[in-house]
């Protein structure tokens, strides 16, 4: 079972990378995600009771002083700022005082004051990873430096790298901080309260209260609860954080809204048509949750590199210290200095920090414009499609009929008997074509007499209405001589009747496919129409890669060697209905329209599409680009200034304001320029 906390006191994404190795080591622990970015951690236990307590301890052990906290509760960030402050501000005037007010004994004597109160955080948080969990981190390194600079006559040099290291650790904190809540701030859909409606009055109740079939009351300014269908006013709601849309939608009676919209003017009343748990809004959350505990293989390799990079760079600052002054003609005085300013340029704060936040930031972005991505695997996976299959009904099609077409192929049957078979059959299915069939046609049945009702993937349902034995599906499936991309009936062994759907393509798929051929991504598309439908289909929309007349496991198979045969790059797939579910887990990234889209096809996913807009696709590559892009330049850059440093501090030519630079100045110009990613 999945336990979800959240966390305090997490300063560090080193930290966080250790506590994760921790909890995974436990034999108890089936998977463990700790996720900086967002301070939260998932821990996947057999445990059944106190799992918090337990989690807790082995925290404990791995970095004291870090809490979790229940989903609901928040950690006050600006109380611990505020602290960290105080402590600053005492601890410089205590080293100031000692520095230039007094001299002698009461001098040295202020001056180790101001280190304590200074170096207080990093050196109990140091020693209690040694006696604990037998670890050391930057934590270590920072401590080693100053008291070190002290012992060595820098002691200015020491106070200001402390000083320096806790103003960049303090900032550094509030940048961190201000980038999740502009990211949350993209996912603060969640509605706090419905407003039900009783017989005699209307009362807000948590939204997890309300029942299927109940009546809510969305008044201007609201969110939408619950998922549900108007029956009473009409609204103009924005859509722009579910689907990413500034467009207003305007609804009236019998038109379908989704929770987390928000009634930008006038006043409707819905009858809802799911729980809360089932909703659009809990769904969204859901995945935006989830999406921490996949990692990209870029973010998993930092994890591991951080855990051997500590203890290797304290081994070669005691290299440098000994093996100096024998080697060379340098002072053991000097030796030693040139180690302390290598421990402290060697924090590995900059790169553990900017690899999770760019992925996390990519994400947050991704949401934003209505493309909800699954985990940071999928969206490093995303920028490197270099072949896309498409279904055709309601991907590239629209999946809702305009028009339709009737041939009464037997003469004992009225069009009105018909249409009654038909809605009948179709009435019980959730596929693209049965609701299209059901809208087209635009006449309520009841289906009381709908017995055995079964739906076979790819073909069509069956039934039986008023005792006679119906079918409705393809022509293979209805036993017709005609190979065509008819809709069939089949009643009691006969052919009745033959139903052809006009189905729109979608407005700007063409110009959206045109743009991924640009990039030099190979497009398909496959689909269970008939050769003539599909070919005139994959011509309006400029692809000529299509396969046709497929039954789901030939799509499957297909897709299959598709993927074998992708020597570079992956392949995507995008589809959105039932029978798309299988196709959709084996790509390399399964993407799915979530406007028009299965339940099921949506699960099996690893991108959502909350509109039916392809060009959703080519922003989310976009997105995957930069986040990588940005990715890249932040490993570059902190790499590069702290190898070029340590260089010259072993030489004696960098001193502790250039180690300082490395280490927290590179922390933080790397943490602004993940923030680019959240623009436009």
């Amino acid at each position: 079972m999945k336990h979800r906390y959240n966390i305090s006191n997490l300063d560090c994404a080193n930290c966080a990378n250790k506590i994760e190795c921790a909890l995974n080591k436990d034999k108890k622990i089936n998977k463990a995600v700790v996720n900086f970015s967002k301070l939260s951690v998932m821990v996947d236990t057999n445990i059944d009771k106190d799992v918090k307590k337990y989690v807790q301890k082995i925290i404990d052990k791995t970095e004291p002083g870090v809490i979790l906290l229940d989903k609901n509760e928040s950690f006050d960030i600006k109380k611990k700022v505020l602290k960290d402050v105080s402590r600053l501000i005492i601890g410089i005037i205590l080293a100031l005082f000692g520095t230039y007010l007094f001299k002698g004994v009461i001098s040295n004597i202020f001056i180790i004051l101001g280190y304590v109160v200074l170096l207080f955080r990093t050196a109990s948080n140091a020693v209690k990873l040694i006696f604990k969990s037998k670890t050391i981190d930057e934590n270590l390194l920072v401590t080693i430096s100053c008291v070190g600079a002290y012992f060595t006559n820098n002691i200015s040099e020491g106070l200001m790298v402390i000083v320096l290291y806790e103003i960049g650790k303090i900032l550094e904190e509030i940048a961190v901080n201000r980038s999740r809540r502009s990211i949350s701030d993209l996912m603060d859909i969640k509605p706090e309260y419905a407003n039900l409606k009783t017989k005699d009055d209307i009362i807000k109740v948590s939204p997890e209260e309300v029942k299927k079939g109940d009546v809510i009351l969305i008044k201007k300014g609201e969110k939408v609860p619950l998922d549900g269908i108007v029956i009473e006013g009409d609204a103009k709601l924005n859509t722009a954080a579910l689907t990413g849309e500034s467009a207003l939608r305007k609804v009236g009676v019998n038109d379908e809204v989704l929770s987390g919209s928000v009634n930008e003017d006038g006043v409707i009343s819905l009858k809802v048509t799911s729980l809360y748990d089932d909703s659009t809004v809990a769904k969204i959350l859901n995945l935006a949750e989830s999406a921490g505990d996949r990692k990209a293989k870029t973010e998993t390799f930092v994890s591991k590199a951080a855990k051997i990079y500590t203890p290797v760079v304290l081994i070669l600052a005691i290299l440098i210290g000994v093996f100096l002054p024998l080697l060379f003609n340098v002072d053991f005085n000097d030796a030693i200095y040139r180690a302390l300013v290598f421990l402290v340029i060697s924090c590995p704060c900059a790169i553990a920090i900017s690899v999770p936040l760019s992925y996390f930031s990519g994400i947050g972005r991704a949401s934003r414009d209505g493309i909800l991505i699954k985990g940071s695997d999928y969206l490093d996976a995303l920028g490197h499609v270099k072949k896309i299959i498409f279904d055709k009904t309601g991907t590239i099609t629209t999946g809702k009929a305009s028009d339709y077409k009737l041939d009464i192929l037997n003469k004992d049957y009225k069009k009105d008997d018909v249409i009654n078979y038909y809605l009948k059959a179709e009435k019980l299915s959730n596929h693209p074509i049965a609701v299209s069939i059901v809208n087209i046609f635009n006449k309520k049945v009841k289906t009381d007499d709908v017995k055995d009702f079964k739906e076979v993937s790819g073909k069509g349902v069956t039934c039986t209405i008023n005792g006679n034995k119906v079918k409705v599906g393809s022509s293979k499936f209805c036993k017709s001589k005609e190979n065509d991309n008819g809709i069939y009936l089949n009643v009691n062994d006969k052919i009745v009747s033959k139903l052809e759907l006009v189905d729109g393509v979608k407005e700007g798929v063409k110009d959206a496919i045109s743009e991924l051929k640009s990039e030099g991504i190979t497009v398909k598309m496959f689909t269970g129409d008939n050769k003539d439908v599909a070919l005139s289909i994959g011509k309006k929309v400029d692809i000529d890669n299509v396969c046709y007349e497929l039954l789901p496991e030939e799509k499957y198979n297909l897709l299959e060697e598709e993927i074998k045969e992708s020597s570079v790059g992956k392949t995507a797939f995008v589809g959105d209905g039932i029978n798309d579910a299988p196709s959709l887990a084996l790509a390399d990234v399964g993407i799915s329209m979530g406007g028009v889209g299965q339940a099921s096809a949506i699960e099996a996913s690893d991108v959502v599409i909350m509109t039916d807009d392809v060009s959703k696709i080519n922003d989310g590559i976009k997105i995957s680009k930069k986040t990588s892009k940005i990715i890249k330049q932040n490993l570059v850059f902190a790499i590069g200034v702290k190898i070029l440093v340590l260089i010259l501090s072993a030489f004696g030519i960098a001193s502790m304001w250039q180690a300082v630079f490395a280490d927290t100045g590179v922390t933080l110009l790397t943490i602004l320029n993940t923030t680019r990613i959240l623009k436009k």
